[in-house]
């Protein structure tokens, strides 16, 4: 059991999300960095998609109300425990009483508190992601607020040694110079001019202000043209794809993004690559780069792979220290 200590309107209880329901109009939602929740919900045991907190807003606290393993991983948080400094991406076990305090990035934008056992919340239409938009799942389909307490799922995984231990390798972040994201060629890709094909992989974008789970808002000094006037019906799109209306300023699809639309879709960005995104804060400057199909099945069959090479060694590592 641990306790809200502070609260806001972005921090919310997250896991992989609805990808499932998309085909009923329910939007993907879930962690906008899966690899960091992942990693987090790994390093203590769980199941990779077991519900735990996504925090955007800082400073943030919780206090434990019962010995409780957990891990924080993401965005580069100084965190501490009863006020003693934890590694970068460390799994440990607080006790009774302890206060965890999460400050704010040095890189990145978002952290990930993963709870032994995962968060339990009922699942709604399969999963226990908060659905903001929709007003449901995680804690009654809202953010998280001061005096909030949440229960675990009991723990399966055996017990941590007392210092804990972390990721010897961090999930990657942008660098301060930017984020650079791989994409592939839309649907409408070829009705975009040839200079405004040029430019959008050519230039940078800067995140604006209006960036959230559902979408970011890019600018750049030169807007995006087609050939000729397009009128689309709405029709089906995913997180990662670029539409770009009318003002020719591009926007990117989040993991909230809506399930259908009608702008002209321009690229997809790679499903490994949200997650830098996701960790891109406001005012950075984006830049997109063309690669083949093949590529992009090549880095995301990397990304399962590390995942799992991740478990396996978590697993040699627990059950020697068991042992």
């Amino acid at each position: 059991m641990i306790e809200v200590l502070t609260g806001s309107t972005l921090n919310t209880i997250q896991d992989f999300g609805r990808a499932h329901a998309m085909t009923l109009g329910v939007a993907r939602g879930g962690a906008m960095d899966r690899l960091a929740l992942a990693c987090g919900n790994i390093l203590l045991g769980n199941a990779p998609d077991a519900a735990g907190i996504e925090i955007v807003f800082f400073p943030f606290r919780v206090r434990f109300h019962t010995a409780t393993t957990f891990a924080v991983t993401g965005a580069e948080c100084p965190a501490t425990l009863d006020g003693q400094a934890l590694p970068k991406d460390w799994a440990t076990t607080a006790q009774p009483g302890q206060v965890l305090a999460l400050q704010a990035p040095a890189q990145g934008a978002r952290c990930y508190l993963a709870l032994g056992g995962g968060i339990d919340v009922p699942p709604v239409l399969g999963a226990r992601a908060t659905d903001l938009k929709g007003g449901f799942g995680g804690l009654d389909g809202r953010a998280l607020r001061k005096g909030d307490r949440l229960a675990c799922v009991p723990a399966l995984a055996s017990p941590l040694p007392h210092s804990g231990y972390g990721l010897s390798r961090r999930c990657p972040l942008p660098s301060s110079d930017g984020t650079t994201v791989r994409v592939l060629p839309a649907a409408e890709y070829d009705v975009f001019t040839t200079a405004a094909q040029t430019l959008f992989h050519g230039q940078a974008w800067r995140l604006t202000p209006s960036a959230n789970r559902m979408g970011y808002r890019l600018e750049g000094e030169t807007t995006l043209a087609l050939t000729r006037p397009l009128n689309l019906f709405s029709h089906g799109i995913v997180p990662g794809t670029v539409q770009v209306p009318p003002a020719g300023q591009p926007i990117i699809q989040m993991t909230d993004a809506n399930t259908c639309g009608g702008y002209p879709k321009i690229a997809t960005v790679i499903e490994p690559d949200l997650r830098l995104l996701a960790q891109t804060p406001v005012g950075t400057f984006i830049r997109f780069i063309a690669i083949t199909r093949e590529e992009a099945v090549d880095a995301i069959r990397a990304e399962t792979r590390a995942v799992q090479v991740l478990a396996r060694d978590v697993a040699r590592l627990r059950t020697s220290l068991t042992a």
